[in-house]
């Protein structure tokens, strides 16, 4: 974690040169890409060494395309802009550019989504600011045996919690709490060789933690998928994913629900395993198109088009392919009790039994929404004895409080994933419930109606006003003690 703490503070040193003329909130669009350009500078002159170092110096040979993951037009290496004297975010915009256009199968609209007239305004960000960045990033070496993937992927992360606690409001949007998904992918464990998808992957944290559960496997080559609606956030997701080492992955930009960008022909591609937390309860997102939706994902309905939250579980729910392939989404947790089109659309889910467990999460663990979570898993294939039922799991009390944020820390992690594995009736935490159970109940999918809690036995009224009567004459007797020890 040291390491991790040391990159961040250099990284949030760099934020800092920025602060005044650039607010918080813009902090990522700059640092994003100049970090990515350093980064990918760095790494091709590592690569440039290893080649020299293998062919005895030959510098033709390791200046071609293939010792390099990446191609350096000439004239856009971190170098060329270092030694640039004016005009230097006009210079940074233009190598960036350059390094796009030359990589147009893995780089193509990442780089160039970083507003260009943020760079160049110079009412905003003069020269010298800009001069003091590119000085303050050469003071070290980002390559990756100076900071491995992972690290290097993990203090970006730090950096974007911080902007997420710079911008409360906001953060929601791009960060999902790590521990939360670390939890997710742990119980849909996703093997290597198998296709992962996130159809509102944010900055790319649940595709990156799938990609950490599969131990950076070769196998997880190709089969990383996910689509992001935010520009910014899709280009983050894609740096992202390769500042933690995925090489070959597949990140759209677009509305998901109105024009999902992941196909097989003209279908919804079809995943092992799907995993999301979609922006919750969203508002105008598309209910007329969806209702004749060409991709048939309305299997069980309409949701109105003031909350899309069923519109995405179902989209997921087509997502996922035959087999055995499972799906975890984070959710308000409205949807487990909501009447109207979502409780009509709820019945249906249930019946079709793909539900095998629902777990509602304790409040003040996500930034920006004062909604508590739950998350639903769904899997195409469960095993016999799980068939007509489902595993209730209220994890509300699971938590570690901080002052303005709660944590799941490790050993709440453990604690809930435990409860998941178990499969069983738990007093106070967990209950296998049967549909028919469920249907009693009105298709109310809440863990507190099922859960078996401990109730304290009650006391009689008069034992209990007895020792209320004995404490306050106890309390009268230390007052006159302590009166009379101060008068004396």
């Amino acid at each position: 974690m040291e390491g991790v703490q040391n990159l961040y503070n250099f990284l949030f040193e760099a934020c800092n040169i920025l602060r005044g003329p650039v607010s918080q909130d813009n902090f990522k669009d700059y640092i994003t890409p100049i970090l990515y350009f350093k980064r990918i500078s760095d790494v091709y002159d590592e690569e440039i060494q290893a080649a020299l170092d293998e062919s005895g110096g030959d510098k033709e040979y390791a200046s071609l395309p293939e010792q390099h993951r990446f191609v350096i037009p000439d004239g856009c290496h971190w170098i060329d802009i270092r030694e640039r004297t004016e005009n230097l975010g006009a210079a940074i915009v233009g190598a960036m550019r350059g390094i796009e256009l030359a990589n147009p199968d893995t780089l193509y609209g990442v780089l160039s989504v970083f507003s260009a007239q943020k760079w160049t305004d110079k009412k905003n960000l003069s020269d010298s600011k800009i001069r003091d960045l590119i000085e303050h990033l050469s003071t070290r070496r980002l390559g990756n045996k100076d900071y491995p993937a992972d690290l290097m992927g993990d203090a970006y992360e730090v950096l974007l919690k911080k902007f997420a606690d710079d911008s409360k409001a906001k953060a929601g949007e791009f960060y999902t709490p790590r521990p939360v998904v670390n939890l997710l992918i742990r119980i849909l464990d996703p093997k290597p060789g198998e296709t992962v998808y996130d159809p509102a992957c944010g900055s790319g944290g649940m595709l990156i933690e799938a990609v950490h559960h599969m131990h950076h496997d070769n196998l997880c080559c190709g089969s990383i998928f996910g689509q992001e609606k935010n520009v910014v956030n899709a280009a983050i997701a894609k740096m992202n994913l390769f500042l933690h080492g995925a090489s070959d992955f597949n990140v759209m930009q677009g509305d998901t629900l109105r024009s999902p960008k992941i196909l097989q022909g003209s279908e919804i591609a079809k995943f092992d395993c799907v995993i999301a937390n979609p922006p919750f309860s969203l508002e105008k997102w598309g209910a007329t198109e969806w209702s004749s939706d060409k991709f048939s994902r309305n299997i069980w309905g309409t949701p109105s088009d003031s909350c899309g939250d069923y519109a995405w579980i179902q989209h997921m729910v087509k997502s996922m392919a035959p087999g055995n392939s499972r799906m975890a989404v984070v959710m308000p947790q409205g949807i487990l009790f909501r009447g109207n089109e979502d409780g009509r659309i709820r019945e249906k889910m249930i019946k079709s039994d793909l539900i095998e467990a629902i777990v509602t999460l304790g409040d003040k663990l996500f930034y920006g929404t004062g909604l508590s979570p739950c998350f639903l898993i769904l899997r195409r294939m469960k095993p016999a004895e799980r068939s007509a039922r489902i595993l209730m799991v209220d994890a509300t009390k699971i938590l570690t409080q901080k002052r303005a944020q709660n944590i799941l820390s490790p050993e709440d992690v453990d604690h809930i994933y435990q409860l998941y594995l178990d499969y069983k009736d738990v007093e106070d935490y967990s209950k296998v419930v049967t549909l028919k159970e469920i249907e009693d109940k009105e298709f109310n999918l809440s863990p507190n109606r099922y859960i078996n809690y401990h109730r304290e036995t009650v006391r009689p009224y008069e034992e209990v006003k007895r020792e209320f009567l004995e404490a306050i004459e106890a309390v009268k007797l230390a007052e006159q003690e302590f009166t009379r020890l101060i008068k004396n």
